[in-house]
């Protein structure tokens, strides 16, 4: 929801920042109002205006960050930053990793965005002070902060099908008090989706008759809780605990036989966390932040014997329970030596605990926990210094770490204990900025950063089809980048030139590996095992533009050019998936009568490849021209309501092969607040 003090539907910018800063991760591109798109923060404004209800959604107005999805049987929606996946960017809320030790497979259809401040996304260029594994960039979810003695809010959202009939909802609110030395907040955001449908041009298939696209349900809910002291001027501390719950089923393939189909859903889906953030002056020359926190994560995965999920009696099915705990956290320390120039040093620890069990059928015997536990480390330091009035040099080096304490799997009646392999990765980086005056910069960025495997790529079994290496390194990318922006009369642009040259990178190669009989029965078993093989290149470029035509109107747009050359040697017709060659988002923002808004906007995307489920063919899908329009109107200052639509044209198209997206759709909202 906008923020309380750029509520309105003007979007505009208000002199109260309600984004918690200590929450806040180092990107490199200046802030926006209102509802523009920058290059590398998105406003609760704009995502106000657009109805970006989860992330996925949201992240794909901005340049070089596009949406996807898994496809398969899990279904996941996926979000790519110039090509690099989901892990190889690190997600983080108020700068606190999101991590998933198993397999980091985060959904980020799960994560909500109507109760945040801001999202930022560190493109290619991710500052070694915002932690390791920063291969190809950063996103990061920024709470809200009162800003004001009180503020309160509540957003609703009613969403609507192909036929105007009832699909789901979304609400959101917060409570919040801001004071002299200290601050309180409490917010919640929920959506439920009854269903969503599929476009009028979708052909029937025996997996899927068309209209309310089948087993689309799902639920999420988030809340966050903080309180904070701000002793004086230039220190602060805060406490803060944030929870979501999921619950999910996973749409079928529309093009797959029904009988290799799987049918799973995800009755929980749960991630909180606790964590203290602080920054306290040491005199005028220094600075130290801190961060600790505990991080939870639940997970139930259940595997069912039909579409009808109602009956586990078949050895196809199971429950797949996963239990994740991390805590940890860091210290930075900023030293201003001499005028125009600071030095950080930062050190990170934390420690991840996974532990799994599965329920087999038929049956339903339990097998027994296993676990494991992985230390990571990183120590960073970075120096600023401005070397004439308008030039600035940014320079960082990282050495980060990996101590893994105890790998436990269970097979065939017994526990299994693989090697305790560690690593360690060199990190480097730095960017040169010119500024001739404060309408203007140039930059130039190289960024040399690694990525960890999981405990997934190193040791799952894959449902008996894999076999582990745990000597499995890191995966790697140098980030070149070359950019500017400028303001001119009523516009403003930003572009930027971006190549990445990625070795070492994980991917999942036919073996053969001989298995014996205590009788001496040896049989050879074909199966896939990881190695670091994989390489390429990504490159492309970026334009975002954005102008007030008019006092009444305003007009933005951007696009993205992104070309991937990554090769498997074990696969020959492997192509890089989930990324479209060009991307666009266009908008405008005219308001005929002063409380009234109507914003027209086109998402549009060119093909991207995808691969059929059984791996053996690689193809061209997903174009298309999504055109929304949002209209909202001022009844007073602190009331809003609105109507709006999403895929106006209706039209039917996929991002992953089977797993066609939603059809025209429509929405109503209403927005009350007061401070």
């Amino acid at each position: 929801m906008p923020a309380p003090a750029q509520t309105n539907a003007s979007g505009t910018a208000a002199s109260d920042d309600t984004t918690f800063g200590l929450g806040q991760i180092v990107v490199t591109a200046p802030r926006v109002d209102g509802v523009a798109i920058g290059g590398d923060t998105l406003s609760s404004n704009a995502i106000f205006a657009f109805d970006r209800q989860r992330l996925d959604d949201a992240v794909n107005l901005i340049p070089g960050v596009n949406a996807s999805n898994t496809g398969g049987s899990r279904n996941e929606r996926l979000i790519l930053v110039r090509g690099f996946n989901r892990f190889q960017v690190p997600l983080l809320i108020d700068g606190i990793r999101v991590f998933l030790p198993a397999d980091n497979r985060l959904d980020y259809g799960r994560f909500l965005t109507s109760d945040i401040a801001e999202v930022q996304v560190a493109k290619g260029y991710a500052s070694v002070l915002d932690g390791p594994d920063g291969m190809g960039g950063a996103i990061n979810l920024v709470t809200r902060k009162p800003a004001k003695p009180f503020e309160a809010q509540v957003q609703g959202t009613l969403n609507l099908g192909r036929a105007v009939e009832y699909g789901g909802y979304n609400v959101a609110g917060l409570i919040g008090t801001r004071q002299d030395k200290w601050y309180a907040q409490a917010s919640y955001a929920r959506n439920y989706t009854d269903h969503w449908d599929l476009a009028g041009g979708f052909v029937p298939t025996a997996s899927e008759d068309g209209g309310h696209r089948g087993l689309s349900q799902s639920r999420d809910w988030r809340a966050n809780v903080k309180a904070g002291f701000t002793p004086n001027d230039t220190d602060e501390y805060s406490i803060n605990y944030t929870r979501q719950e999921g619950e999910k089923l996973a749409p079928l393939s529309t093009t797959d036989p029904v009988s290799i189909q799987r049918n799973w859903s995800w009755p929980y889906w749960n991630l909180s966390s606790v964590y203290f953030l602080s920054t306290t002056a040491l005199g005028e020359q220094a600075a130290l932040k801190t961060k600790i926190y505990y991080n939870q994560f639940d997970n139930l995965l259940s595997a069912w014997d039909d579409a009808t999920l109602t009956t586990q009696t078949k050895p196809r099915a199971f429950n797949s329970f996963y239990h994740d705990e991390a805590w940890g956290g860091s210290a930075q320390l900023d030293v201003r030596p001499v005028t125009g120039d600071t030095l950080s040093l930062a050190f990170f620890y934390r420690r991840d605990r996974h532990v799994e069990y599965q329920q087999g059928y038929p049956g339903g015997a339990f097998e027994p926990p296993q676990t494991s536990i992985e230390d990571g480390y990183s120590i960073a330091a970075q120096n600023v210094a401005e070397l004439a009035p308008a030039l600035t040099l940014s320079a960082g080096v990282s050495y980060d770490w990996k101590d893994l304490r105890r790998a436990e799997d269970y097979a065939n009646g017994a526990y299994v204990y693989y090697p305790l392999v560690n690593h360690a990765a060199l990190n480097g980086q730095a960017r040169l900025s010119w500024k001739p005056d404060e309408r203007s910069e140039l930059y130039a960025s190289v960024s040399d950063r690694t990525r960890f495997p999981t405990l997934f790529e190193r040791f799952s079994s894959r449902f008996g089809g894999a076999v582990s290496n745990a000597d499995l390194k890191p995966e790697r990318a140098v980030n070149y980048e070359i950019g500017a922006s400028h303001r001119f009369g009523i516009w403003r642009a930003e572009g930027a030139l971006f190549y990445s040259h990625v070795t070492d990178a994980i991917v999942s190669e036919p073996f053969i590996y001989t298995s014996c009989t205590p009788g001496g029965v040896c049989t050879p078993n074909a199966v896939t095992k990881s190695f670091n093989l994989g390489h390429g290149n990504f490159y492309g470029g970026e334009l975002s533009l954005t102008a007030q035509i008019l006092p009444s109107l305003a007009i933005g747009g951007n696009y993205t050019y992104t070309h991937r050359d990554l090769r498997d040697p074990g696969v020959p017709i492997f192509r890089p998936t989930d990324v479209p060659t060009h991307k666009a988002f266009v908008y405008a923002d005219w308001s005929p009568l002063t409380p009234l808004h109507i914003r027209p906007s086109a998402d549009i995307a060119s093909d991207r490849w995808t691969v059929n489920t059984a791996g053996t063919a690689y193809f061209r899908t997903g174009h298309y021209d999504d055109v929304g329009l949002a209209v909202d109107y001022d009844i007073s200052d602190r009331l809003t309501v609105g109507l709006g639509a999403r895929n106006l044209l209706d039209q039917n198209y996929q991002l992953a092969a089977g797993f066609p997206e939603p059809g025209r759709s429509f929405f109503a909202r209403i927005s009350a607040r007061y401070g």
